[in-house]
């Protein structure tokens, strides 16, 4: 993981263009390199956003965020963050996703202090769902209307979070940390 360059834009559109990635994500498919670069410059170019690699190239697959407190689409504390992640067609089922998001979290958790981490996923995107209980998310409440800035018309979202306590003890086998 990484910050978002400009020069990712080409990369970006390769993967976001496709209308299995953007919609079960709450975005429309990106139409061209040039609405890539303007998303990377408006929306991925702040701190809590990083673009996914492979770890043996720099090419973007995808993107994972750690939005914190009141940038977050949750309404939430400041001591609390949202989990966003979308990735390439391509790479999907191959344990990427899971590895950035255990990698983020523990970032939050270790680094941030985090006292909970929080991220959801729409109707349909069983994928996320996988994703997230891999990670150690649990489901906490269902959003019947939950609308999304980029796409029109509500949706289902399923909400889930992981305290910083459920996460030291799956990770160091205590509570305290």
């Amino acid at each position: 993981m990484r910050p978002f360059k400009e020069t990712d834009a080409a990369a970006v559109y390769e993967y976001a263009k496709d209308d299995r990635v953007g919609p079960i994500a709450g975005w429309p498919p990106h139409i061209s390199v040039e609405q890539s670069k303007e998303i990377i410059q408006t929306i991925f170019n702040q701190e809590g956003v990083f673009a996914v690699t492979l770890k043996n190239t720099d090419k973007v697959i995808g993107m994972i965020s750690l939005i914190v407190g009141a940038k977050s689409n949750f309404p939430i504390t400041e001591a609390e963050a949202e989990i966003s992640y979308w990735l390439g067609v391509p790479f999907w089922g191959k344990g990427i996703m899971p590895e950035a998001i255990k990698e983020i979290v523990r970032y939050g958790f270790e680094n941030l202090r985090l006292v909970n981490i929080w991220s959801g996923y729409y109707d349909g995107n069983a994928k996320s769902k996988i994703a997230q209980e891999k990670c150690g998310f649990r489901h906490h409440h269902i959003e019947e209307a939950s609308e999304s800035v980029y796409v029109a018309g509500a949706q289902v979202e399923h909400i889930s979070r992981m305290t910083r306590d459920e996460w030291t003890m799956a990770t160091y086998g205590k509570v305290s940390f």
